[in-house]
């Protein structure tokens, strides 16, 4: 009988610098990359699964207290005990940005979704607002009586969420610079809050062993699940929004919450875990004690078909209990899952704006509250770049982990004698760059791939009697290795019957394809050029309407992508135009068609759809003669009936798990606005 596969497991441990390490963050994105801030006033930043040190920046004059990735993971942004913060360009491996105004230590930062401001909490319990491009505080929000703990900005950029040391969760309104709302159920120190990705929904995790969930519409409380062992150090949506992950001590459990439910917990050995991410279908989880830091991986590939048995289960004990026969002994209760309305969900389009268009009141900089010494600008500004190469695109160097999709890490070889003995934890001094870590140096074990390196023991620490070969796997033998062959290896069993193809028959064979590729990129750059010369005449309904006549899924996409960049060219005539043939690009086998039909939906429902239904709630009267009113109306009508119809194919697609799963899911959650 096969060994189950591990669930959970170390991947690493390393010295991650030369004394106390007091914090790190994960790649937020990949999950691959992960940058530590220690006493030694350094910011050290690493691939996971590997030993050795990418980047080490420098720039702070006191322990680095907290440390936290852009989206992009290019940025990286650090807060001091003194209160300063400073941001790194990865590519250049220099400081951008230094801003200063907190009087004490930084407990949390993040990035806007768009890049351009900071938010920043810290023990002198005030939030700040920084626009980076210009340097400058924008406004500080203050109500919180104990240290932060932490910060977040929401999906759309309009809030900020902010933890504290005061038992309450605070949300404020960055349009108005007000608070919206005070979370107070909490009974201690609350580390963590997490947005869902998707719906209108808040988690917070504190010191009183509980998680709870919020309704952002109604401020309500959803849920609590039951207290743990221990504090809740940090929590993580999952990017499907389908469940939650919650990191305790030496403890991971997957929650949902409605009702509130424990899909599954797991026991593992990272102490106090000090941050997690998701990727390729595994939690990565990472935890530091003095100079050393540990990551773990959980395996993520059964969850969802745990969850929908779990929910199905649940679903059908209730039923069992609603339809007992008097008499019959009923089992244990179980509340089954209650079907709650769609929560609204969070814009993450960013909205249109120009150079030409002065900026709005509440973005202003204003002049920082502490502003940096003479001496400090002087040092600063020799690292600052240019306001607008920030956030320009910049040239990947080799130091800079790639940005492919990464293969999921594997479990390590396990040992059985030797279970249950520690090993040996190897010490890495950082040093300044390593180049090129995707080449690293030739690992000293037979197994070349550098995944492997240190999940095979060393000869030292494996117990007599046991080889190195017992680790590794079998290998066929090389076809071109004479000394594998024996009286029964054929090698020409394994060679191409056929003689090499020449030079010029290969040839031959790659032109009979690029032939017709060629062909049909012509023909696609002809049909485009007749698009762009009615766009360019200003005739957009014409340009729409020369696209559909073509009958070219390709031209189509093609037109939705610059038409959902340019929402203000969008009009009921345009909608009704587009929507038979959207209904046909979401049904298509290729994602970026689905992709574009979605997104075009989606502006439509949400430009559109009120004016829709209020036209079809209130037709044009019999009496008198309103032309305009009746074009309208029958505008708004044909554009409902395509809705209608694209909302019926949606409903097969729902069930679909998966990346394109959950893009239907939001789409028929968006279809709300037309009830």
């Amino acid at each position: 009988m096969a060994a189950q596969q591990k669930r959970s497991w170390k991947l690493q441990e390393f010295v991650a610098h030369g004394s106390n390490v007091s914090c790190l963050s994960l790649g937020p994105t990949s999950g691959r990359v992960m940058v530590t801030g220690g006493e030694d006033r350094k910011v050290n930043m690493w691939a996971v699964g590997k030993p050795n040190v990418i980047l080490t920046l420098s720039g702070h004059t006191s322990p680095v207290e907290y440390v936290q990735f852009n989206s992009g993971e290019d940025l990286v942004i650090a807060g001091s005990q003194s209160g300063t913060l400073k941001i790194w360009d990865l590519e250049a491996a220099k400081i951008v940005r230094t801003l200063t105004g907190h009087k004490s230590s930084i407990r949390g930062i993040d990035f806007h979704p768009y890049g351009e401001f900071v938010a920043s909490g810290s023990l002198d319990t005030n939030v700040k607002l920084w626009d980076v491009r210009r340097k400058g505080c924008i406004v500080t929000l203050k109500g919180h009586t104990d240290g932060i703990n932490f910060v977040r900005f929401s999906p759309d950029g309009r809030w900020i969420i902010s933890a504290s040391d005061d038992n309450t969760v605070k949300l404020w309104d960055l349009t108005s610079g007000k608070l919206l709302h005070d979370f107070k159920q909490h009974t201690a120190a609350v580390n963590c809050v997490e947005f869902h990705p998707k719906e209108f929904l808040l988690a917070t995790a504190s010191n009183d062993r509980t998680v709870k969930f919020w309704d952002l519409e109604t401020f309500q409380l959803v849920s609590t699940i039951d207290p743990e062992t221990s504090g809740i150090r940090c929590v993580a949506f999952h990017p499907d929004g389908h469940s939650l992950f919650s990191g305790a001590q030496d403890s991971m459990r997957v929650y949902g919450w409605e009702p509130v439910r424990c899909y599954d917990s797991f026991s593992l050995g990272w102490g106090k875990v000090a941050d997690i991410a998701v990727s390729s279908n595994q939690l990565i989880g990472a935890s530091y004690h003095q100079t050393n830091v540990s990551v773990w991986v959980v395996d993520l590939e059964h969850l969802e078909n745990l969850i929908a048995k779990y929910n199905d289960e649940t679903a059908d004990v209730g039923n069992n209990v609603m339809e007992g026969a008097p008499g019959e002994q009923k089992p244990a209760k179980v509340v089954p899952s209650t079907k709650t309305p769609p929560r609204k969900a969070f814009s993450t389009e960013r909205p249109q704006t120009t150079s030409s268009k002065p900026r709005p009141k509440a973005e202003q900089p204003a002049v920082p509250e502490e502003p940096s010494s003479k001496e400090e600008e002087k040092n600063d500004n020799k690292n600052l770049a240019a306001p607008d190469d920030i956030f320009s695109a910049k040239k990947k160097l080799d130091r800079t982990p790639p940005r492919q999709k990464h293969e999921p890490f594997q479990p390590p070889l396990e040992d059985p004698l030797s279970h249950g003995h520690s090993k040996q934890v190897p010490v890495v001094k950082p040093s300044a760059v390593v180049p090129d870590p995707v080449k690293p140096s030739k690992p000293t074990s037979v197994n070349e791939n550098p995944q492997h390196q240190q999940m095979i023991p060393s000869e030292r620490d494996k117990p007599a009697g046991l080889q190195l070969s017992d680790f590794l796997p079998s290998r066929a033998p090389a076809v071109n290795d004479p000394s594998q062959n024996n009286g029964n290896f054929d090698q020409h069993k394994f060679l191409p019957k056929n003689p090499a193809m020449s030079e010029k028959d290969a040839i031959s064979a790659l032109s009979k394809s690029h032939d017709s590729i060629a062909t049909i990129m012509t023909a696609r750059l002809k049909n485009l050029s007749v698009v762009a010369r009615h766009w360019g005449d200003g005739e957009i309904k014409t340009a729409v309407q020369v696209s559909v006549d073509m009958n070219d899924q390709a031209i189509l996409v093609d037109l939705l992508n610059v038409l959902c960049l340019k929402q203000t060219l969008w009009n009921l005539d345009v909608c009704s135009l587009l929507l038979p043939h959207l209904k046909d690009l979401i049904s298509s086998k290729y994602e970026s068609y689905v992709q574009a039909g979605a997104m075009a939906i989606k502006l439509i429902l949400r430009n559109f759809a009120p004016v829709i239904k209020s036209n079809m709630a209130a037709p044009p009267v019999s009496v008198g003669v309103d032309l305009v009113r009746e074009e309208r109306y029958n505008k708004c009508h044909k554009c409902y009936s395509h809705l209608q119809s694209v909302r019926e194919a949606l409903s097969s697609k729902t069930n679909i798990s998966g990346k394109m799963g959950s893009l239907f899911r939001e789409m028929s959650l968006a279809f709300s606005s037309l009830d």
